[in-house]
Parts: structure tokens; sequence; C-alpha cells
């Protein structure tokens, strides 16, 4: 997941940063830091954070395609 696929994730679900960070269980400066781009991949809370977007219905390509991020149709968030 990159900084950019994280802010388009989050804008589908209208979540906001403290929405992210409570579902994933980190920081809401983790959240804001990591979709700014100061934050370093491969750590704990990336993968928190990613795995609470997935929980709520978003798809992301496997190819780290910056555009390629959906809400999954069942989904109902």
């Amino acid at each position: 997941m990159t900084p950019k696929q994280c802010l388009t994730a989050r804008t589908l679900l209208n979540w906001t940063p403290a929405d992210l960070a409570r579902a994933a269980g980190v920081s809401v400066i983790m959240v804001r830091n990591f979709e700014a781009g100061k934050f370093e991949e491969g750590r704990r809370a990336l993968t928190l954070m990613k795995r609470a977007l997935e929980g709520a219905g978003i798809r992301f390509a496997a190819d780290g395609n910056d555009d390629a991020v959906r809400l999954d149709a069942r989904s109902s968030s």
C-alpha cells in the first residue's frame, strides 16, 4: 500500500485519519505521517492499517498502482 492508496481508500470509505487509526490500532500521527510520505514501509503499523482498510471492503491492486484502489461492491460501509 502506498501513501496515495491509503488516502484514496480512506476517501472511498469516508474515513478520517482518526477513523483509520482507531480501526487499525495505531496513532493518528502514524496515519498522517504515512500519507505524507514520512513513514518507513515494512513497519507493523502499515500492515495494521492495510488490514483495517481491507476489512472495511477496500481492495488494492497487487502491483501497487496508486489508482488501483476500490471499494468492494459487497461492502456495507
